[in-house]
This record gives C-alpha cells, sequence and structure tokens, in this order.
C-alpha cells in the first residue's frame, strides 16, 4: 500500500510538469499549516484587528501625558486714523504676531486611575485571544483536509487493489469453468465483481481529486493542486493524560481568555460611565510672545510712551468643569455599561461551561479513538488472511465463489474502515488542541 501510495505521489508530480504547472515540494502537516496560515482571510483579518487594538493602548497611554505644540499667528487689524489698536478692541495694534509654545493637560479621574489604558489594553488582549481562536480553528480545518486526502488517497490503492483481486478472482473462474470444476455462473459473479470494483476505483479517484482540491483551496493563495503530502498516519499521535490536557486548556483556552477579558472590560467601561459625575481639570500653559512686532524687546502700540518692553513670558489658563445637570444622560450612561457587564458575566458563564463540556468530550473521542486503532488494525489482518484462505479454499474446490467475493469486500471494508479510524483520531486530537494548544 505505500508503494502504491508512493506511485501516486510521483504521478501527481509528472501530471504537473506535463501540464505546465510548477510542482511543489512534498508537504507535510506543518509545511499545510503555516502555508494555510499565510493566506487565510479571517486569521489576517484578526490579526490585523490585534495590531490596531495594539495601537489603540499606545494612544491611550500617550493620551495621559501632556501634550506640546507650537502655535504661530499673525493678526492684521484694519486701522482707524485715530486709535493705536485700530477698529478692534481685542487687539492693541494694528499689527500683532504670537509665537507660542502650547503645553495641554487634561486631568480628570480618569487621568489618575488609567481606566482608558486598562481599557485599550483589555481590548488587545481580547483580540490576540481572537488570533489565537483563529489560528487554531484553522489548524483544526486544515488538518481534517490533510488527513481526509490522506484517507481518500489510501482508499483510491485499495481499489486499485480490490480491481487487481477481482481480476485474478475472474481469472481462477475461468480457469476452472474450462476444466470443469466451476459453473458459468461463478464466471458472471466474478465479472460482476470486477464491474463493481471499477466504479469504485472512479469513485475513489472522484474523491481523491475532490479533497485535493480542497486542501488546494486552503493552501495556496493562487489555487494550484498539484500538490502531494507525506502519509504519517502510521505514526502515533501522543494523547497527554486527562489531568494534564485540563490544566493546558486552564491555561491556554483562548475562547475563555477571551471572554474574562470581556468581562474585564465591561467593567471598565462602568467605571469610566461613572467617572462621568466628576469634575474635570483642563489646564493650558503657553509660553512665548503676544506683541506689536515680532521681536523679543519691542513698543507696545498702545503705549509708546514706556518705550521697548520684554515680549518674551507665559500665562496659564485652567478649567474646572463641574457636572450639574444632564437631564439622566449621564446616569443612563452607566446603566448601559452595567447591563453589558451583566451581558458579558453570563457569556463568561457560558464559555466557562462549555469549555469544560467540549474538553470532556474531545479528549474522550480522542482516546476513544486511539482505542480502536488497534482493533482496527487486528481486523485488517484478519481479513487479509481470510481473503487468503478463501482463495484457497475456492480453487480447491471447498469454498464457494459467494464466499470468496464476501472475503474481497470484508477486506476493503476493513482497510477503509482503518483509515477512518487513524484520520478519526488525528482529527479528534486536532480538535482536542483549540482548547489546550500543541501538545
Amino acid at each position: 500500500m505505500r508503494r502504491n501510495l508512493s506511485i501516486l505521489a510521483i504521478g501527481f508530480t509528472i501530471s504537473a510538469v506535463l501540464s505546465g504547472q510548477p510542482a511543489h515540494e512534498t508537504l507535510t502537516l506543518k509545511d499545510a499549516l503555516a502555508l494555510a496560515q499565510k493566506n487565510d482571510p479571517q486569521l489576517l483579518a484578526a490579526a490585523y484587528d490585534a495590531k490596531v487594538a495594539q495601537e489603540d493602548r499606545v494612544q491611550a497611554r500617550a493620551a495621559l501625558l501632556p501634550s506640546l505644540s507650537g502655535r504661530s499667528e499673525y493678526l492684521g487689524t484694519q486701522g482707524n486714523g485715530k486709535l493705536p489698536s485700530g477698529r478692534f478692541v481685542t487687539n492693541d495694534g494694528v499689527h500683532v504676531y504670537r509665537e507660542w509654545a502650547v503645553v495641554h493637560q487634561d486631568l480628570s479621574p480618569g487621568t489618575f486611575t488609567r481606566v482608558a489604558v486598562s481599557r485599550a489594553a483589555a481590548a488587545e488582549s481580547i483580540a490576540r485571544a481572537k488570533v489565537e481562536i483563529a489560528r487554531r480553528g484553522l489548524a483544526a480545518t486544515v488538518t481534517k483536509a490533510y488527513y481526509t486526502l490522506l484517507a481518500a488517497q489510501r482508499k483510491y490503492a485499495t481499489a486499485q487493489q480490490a480491481l487487481d483481486q477481482s481480476r485474478h478472482v475472474l481469472t481462477i473462474s475461468q480457469k476452472l469453468e474450462a476444466g470443469g470444476e466451476a459453473a458459468h455462473s461463478d464466471v458472471v459473479k466474478s465479472q460482476l465483481q470486477e464491474n463493481a470494483q471499477q466504479q469504485a476505483l472512479a469513485e475513489a479517484k472522484l474523491a481523491m481529486d475532490t479533497t485535493r482540491l480542497d486542501l488546494a483551496v486552503l493552501l495556496f493563495r493562487d489555487f494550484d493542486e498539484s500538490l502531494s503530502i507525506v502519509d504519517d498516519l502510521d505514526q502515533t499521535a501522543s494523547l497527554p493524560a486527562f489531568d494534564e490536557a485540563q490544566n493546558m486548556a486552564a491555561r491556554e483556552n483562548p475562547t475563555l481568555r477571551a471572554a474574562i477579558e470581556s468581562a474585564r472590560a465591561a467593567k471598565i467601561d462602568v467605571n469610566v460611565a461613572r467617572q462621568a459625575y466628576l469634575p474635570t481639570l483642563t489646564v493650558d500653559g503657553v509660553y512665548g510672545i503676544e506683541a506689536n512686532a515680532f521681536a523679543l524687546h519691542s513698543t507696545v502700540a498702545a503705549a509708546k510712551q514706556d518705550g521697548p518692553l520684554p515680549n518674551l513670558g507665559y500665562f496659564v489658563t485652567a478649567s474646572l468643569n463641574i457636572p450639574v445637570w444632564d437631564w439622566g444622560a449621564r446616569r443612563s450612561k452607566v446603566r448601559q455599561a452595567e447591563i453589558r457587564q451583566e451581558q458579558a458575566q453570563t457569556e463568561l458563564s457560558a464559555s466557562q461551561r462549555m469549555a469544560i463540556r467540549n474538553l470532556n468530550g474531545f479528549y474522550e473521542e480522542a482516546r476513544t479513538a486511539r482505542q480502536q486503532t488497534d482493533l482496527l488494525r487486528g481486523a485488517v489482518q484478519l481479513a487479509s488472511e481470510s481473503l487468503r484462505l478463501n482463495t484457497l479454499r475456492y480453487q480447491a474446490g471447498e469454498a464457494t465463489i459467494l464466499e470468496l467475493v464476501d472475503a474481497q469486500a470484508a477486506l476493503v471494508q476493513a482497510r477503509n474502515a482503518y483509515d477512518d479510524g487513524m484520520i478519526r483520531s488525528r482529527i479528534a486530537i486536532a480538535n482536542l488542541q483549540t482548547l489546550t494548544g500543541t501538545f
């Protein structure tokens, strides 16, 4: 069977070369996962969201610090021919120059409690957890597609062997009929069996080609089905003890982590809404000049008799905002935040229950599949021996053609069941790893 699969892999590569398509190297599951992670739109979208959330946290931290800006202005006022300040009482001359360095600082309860930074950090943690959720979900999807293709290839090889065996039985039946040792009905039954195996081979090839397309869609940005994969089904996948898996799930479950961070963010939102009841203070410090000339010393237009005076200096503006009445808007926002907090807690509780259920279910599925593997392997060996013995008995005239056909069908069924069992074990482990991480 391994030899047939190798021949299939070589055939796929040759077909790709003849069709003008580039032949890919043989891919392991690790290679397939790496390729899929580069192209999956959901994973990439989650990664971009995580990067955006990281920048939000940087901005939230920067917003707590004073800002420094420069301001340069020229105010030209129309004169009136009488007053040196011109037509606008806000100026002290028809020419006013402002060159300011402005330091601005908002002081609010949020500035001291740093709730904005905490909220941004929680949002970043949620985004990163969603990236991990997408990555593990993609890993399970690719693993299923990868091993489904392997199973399809093995079933195709099994169908080829079954067709060869049917032809061999047909030859035996024809020889026995020619020697008068078997009825013509045996030849007819053998012919029908061969026809059925030809149909089964065509169906197996169709299934193999279809599963290859399914995997190619996941792996390649430019669709290309000329790929071959490594058959590692016979390598036993490790399964940790349940206590160890439980500890890993408690630490590494991204869905549960996202729910926890969502609940934390909702709690912070309640604090932010309540802080709207408290006063806020805004401070602006200005250092520079505001004069009738662009110079460090100049004569004030409205007081030329005082001569040149220094222009460089500072002034500070402090504004205290005390909330008094807003027709219940702040109260409504607090209630709204509290409702969302209750929702987040409900979702967290549901996520915890689902995590426990999935951990037990996925682990039992993996353990059951592992236990059945040995039984399925033994069934293949027994079916092979049964076919060999029934072939000898039929040649010796001790068995009927029906017994031989049944033995052929039993072997095909046993081989396919064994392959399905191996696939089931790998997929069960992949599903378990969506909770625990790689082990």
